[in-house]
């Protein structure tokens, strides 16, 4: 098995514990579509229970072959042509809060096992840009990943798994150059098998101590739980337990809850191929009177 990145090592119990939960939000929007020279166009919008909706578009261009030439335009005078080669990716995205962002991703072109990316962020309202450089360097028993901000501070955060036999131990670290501090530091052990996974962890400083497993008990049930500790906050240890139900090859249903009383439930299903629903709830059991329930929906189309 590949070592993981560190903020996958408890990707499982987390996946199971959180993904594909529709309440979060009053209704999701993910529409998918892909042009004939390869370019990707990915349109997504949320509506919040409350605030404001937000949603943004993206185009993303893999280069499959070398000697690929692009041409953007903006505007009436701004043009940008770009020779893209092998293990090159382009993505632009306009989101509705007015923020431009750019990533251009080199695939092993540096070096095996690295890839680079390079984060471009442009707010067009307040004439605000971000620069970030990120760094993943994957070997078969290390996974190392640095996160450069070279605008603001500059800061960096660095990670790295070492991984055997599906044991995994990393750690990761924050440093801000204009303070000359280490701003953050965590730790994680996991063990992982193909039916099962447990993981603890220490983020935040050691602060929180967090311990999770999941486990595959067959094709249909998976099961997962976590149980944390903020040691800054006393003695109470949180709770949160899940499981999915595989009901045919197109659907499954989902639910949780957690030692606070918070339960949830969430159903999904392919209406045909490319076209997905999920309908999803959480209900407060030791409230059921009081207005604290969430209803959510999602909506996927890829074609």
């Amino acid at each position: 098995m590949s070592v993981p990145a560190f903020s996958d090592i408890a990707k499982a119990s987390n996946d199971i514990l959180n993904k594909d939960f529709y309440h979060v939000s009053a209704a999701n929007l993910d529409i998918k579509s892909k042009a004939p020279n390869g370019v990707t166009f990915n349109v997504k919008g949320k509506a919040s229970h409350e605030g404001k909706n937000a949603g943004g578009i993206e185009a993303k261009y893999a280069d499959p072959l070398s000697g690929t030439s692009i041409l953007l335009r903006q505007g009436a005078g701004a043009m940008l042509t770009l020779r893209l080669r092998k293990g090159l990716t382009v993505t632009q995205a306009w989101t509705t809060a007015n923020v431009l962002d750019t990533k251009i991703e080199l695939n092993e072109k540096i070096a095996k096992g690295l890839k680079t990316e390079i984060l471009g962020q442009f707010v067009p309202s307040s004439q605000n840009v971000g620069a970030k450089l990120n760094l993943h360097f994957k070997q078969p028993n290390f996974h190392g990943r640095a996160f450069v901000d070279a605008l603001n501070g500059p800061t960096a955060n660095i990670d790295a798994v070492f991984g055997h036999e599906g044991l995994v131990v990393g750690a990761e670290a924050g440093y801000d150059v204009s303070k000359a501090a280490i701003t953050r530091y965590a730790a994680a052990v996991g063990y992982s098998m193909p039916s099962y996974s447990a993981a603890i962890t220490a983020t935040n400083n050691l602060s929180i101590f967090s311990a999770s497993y999941y486990h595959k008990v067959n094709s249909e049930v998976e099961a997962g739980a976590k149980a944390s500790w903020d040691s800054k906050a006393g003695n109470t240890v949180g709770l949160e337990v899940a499981g999915k139900y595989r009901l045919d090859p197109t659907s499954f249903a989902k639910a949780k809850v957690n030692d606070r009383g918070i339960a949830a439930l969430a159903y999904n299903v392919l209406l045909r191929p490319g076209v997905k629903v999920g309908l999803g709830m959480s209900f407060d059991t030791q409230h059921l009177k009081e207005a604290s329930h969430k209803i959510g929906a999602s909506f996927e189309f890829e074609g």
